[in-house]
């Protein structure tokens, strides 16, 4: 009967449920859109209640679309937007303060002081460069400005969580207060060495230790979903953080596999095995997962915007009526037109960790077009994948040959191409995009004998299409030569 495996996966725009069948196929899929909250420049917030109402309600419609109950679902797996930092009562469940997203830039200036200091003493614990996108300065803003926080938490009277231990507590009423390594080590508090919570770190964010999860692996039965939502009990099995989920969906499990999630943001890993490898180009070190007592670690760069600047294109500019027609308007120009778009609406992530870069847009003339702007759109977004990989070639002292791809983006043959051509490397698609999800769930599977081994997943996991690089090298590289231009005048706009 329990033929099916569930995965949650909480966005950063949306929360959805998707059903797959052992074949790694969707038969069923639920999304629902929930509030963005900007309550000043550089701050962004989710109400926590909010994204739980819509994380429920689209497991329920997923089952009813497809006709299942609880009793078909082996299991559940959980994925989730990253570093995004929730606070909450732990008797009543209730938050002391929405979500502070990872996107929110409220503690730059906080960490551009850490950086004066302990940038390398952080970094070297973490894996991580010291930044306002992580959580640890989020907890501690939390703890300062929200009132009796600070007494409440060293009571041990409150719970902090990223989302996977938020949505977690929430679907065993209150009785799991747990996490991954995956997760926790993008809070800026866990030692990816240790693997454990840093006592000195703790000590110099002032966040008790009360107040956090345990850190368990990303392949065991947590708990399981209590029967208010479902009618029968079904295993929670599986939690990765959403880019080390979509990693795992890719079954990018030796060392030099990378892929490349198209998202809101736009996020690389490279498997770089069992051990951790410090990166000296400005990109973060952390953990893919860890399975079967064995811990997998990878390089990551994240492109803060990426699909959000096509969103940008439509709401913003409203160039666009929907995502999917950017494509066409690209489509109505032979190349940019010398147009350039820096796309930093959040500021620029690796390898460039500049808090205070802002979106610009550089080349036009009297004769530049929305097509031309479109087009600018979809090859600032390949060019800050493009530095990620040149940087993490050097780091790993490997040549990349192929990229996997994945995310709502990646189904745009035209960036894909455009991806290929400025990276000069093959982008390979795989027949499920759904990657992400697919991770939750097969870690989930392999945590409740679903699946048996690895190997059975591997074999799973098939081509739907490639594109290899067309365009003349000296084009790129003038392009090249002329995106670096538009980066170094769009850096430092705030400071």
């Amino acid at each position: 009967m329990q033929a099916y495996l569930m995965a949650l996966d909480q966005g950063t725009t949306s929360s959805r449920t998707l059903i797959f069948d052992k074949q790694g196929r969707v038969v069923s899929m639920a999304q629902k859109p929930f509030k963005q909250i900007f309550p000043k420049p550089g701050w962004v917030e989710h109400d926590p209640k909010e994204i739980w109402a819509s994380q429920i309600a689209t497991l329920t419609e997923a089952l009813a679309k497809a006709n299942l109950d609880a009793k078909n679902i082996a299991a559940i797996g959980i994925t989730n937007q990253r570093e995004t930092t929730v606070l909450w009562d732990r008797a009543s469940g209730e938050p002391i303060y929405n979500a502070i997203v990872w996107q929110d830039h409220r503690t730059a200036d906080v960490c551009e002081a850490l950086k004066t200091t302990r940038k390398q003493w952080i970094y070297d614990k973490t894996g991580l460069v010291v930044d306002a996108y992580f959580s640890a300065t989020k907890i501690q803003w939390l703890l300062e400005h929200v009132p009796g926080a600070r007494s409440k938490a060293q009571a041990g009277d409150l719970c902090f969580g990223t989302i996977d231990s938020w949505l977690l507590y929430n679907l065993t009423r209150h009785q799991v207060h747990a996490t991954d390594p995956s997760n926790a080590s993008r809070t800026m508090l866990y030692n990816i060495h240790t693997l454990q919570w840093d006592r000195e770190l703790l000590e110099l964010f002032d966040i008790p230790a009360a107040i956090l999860p345990e850190v368990k692996s990303s392949s065991e039965i947590y708990g399981h979903s209590a029967t208010r939502w479902v009618e029968r009990e079904i295993p929670i099995a599986g939690i990765a953080g959403d880019q080390q989920a979509a990693l795992f969906g890719q079954m990018c499990t030796e060392p030099g596999l990378i892929k490349s999630t198209y998202g809101t943001g736009c996020f690389l890993l490279m498997h770089t095995g069992d051990k951790p490898v410090a990166s000296q180009n400005n990109l973060l070190s952390t953990i893919a997962w860890q399975v079967g007592g064995e811990t997998s670690y990878a390089l990551e760069g994240g492109v803060f915007v990426g699909g959000a600047a096509i969103q940008w294109l439509r709401d913003g500019a409203r160039m666009i009526r929907t995502a999917a027609d950017i494509n066409n308007l690209a489509g109505t120009v032979e190349d940019n037109g010398g147009v350039y778009v820096v796309p930093a609406f959040s500021g620029l992530g690796a390898p460039y960790w500049d808090q205070y870069a802002r979106g610009s847009v550089f080349g036009l003339t009297r004769g530049s077009t929305d097509g031309h702007i479109a087009r600018a759109i979809l090859e600032g977004i390949a060019f800050q994948v493009h530095d990620i990989i040149e940087e993490m070639q050097k780091d790993a002292h490997t040549q990349a040959r192929q990229i996997r791809v994945d995310g709502g983006a990646s189904a745009s043959d035209c960036l894909m191409q455009i991806q290929a051509d400025i990276c000069d490397v093959q982008i390979i698609r795989p027949q499920n995009i759904e990657t992400t999800a697919l991770g939750a769930g097969y870690l989930a599977g392999l945590a409740v004998g679903f699946y048996q081994n690895l190997e059975e997943i591997k074999s799973l996991w098939a081509i739907q299409q490639t594109f290899n690089p067309q365009l003349d090298k000296q084009r790129v590289k003038e392009m090249l030569r002329f995106w670096n231009k538009a980066v170094q005048a769009s850096r430092h706009w705030l400071s």
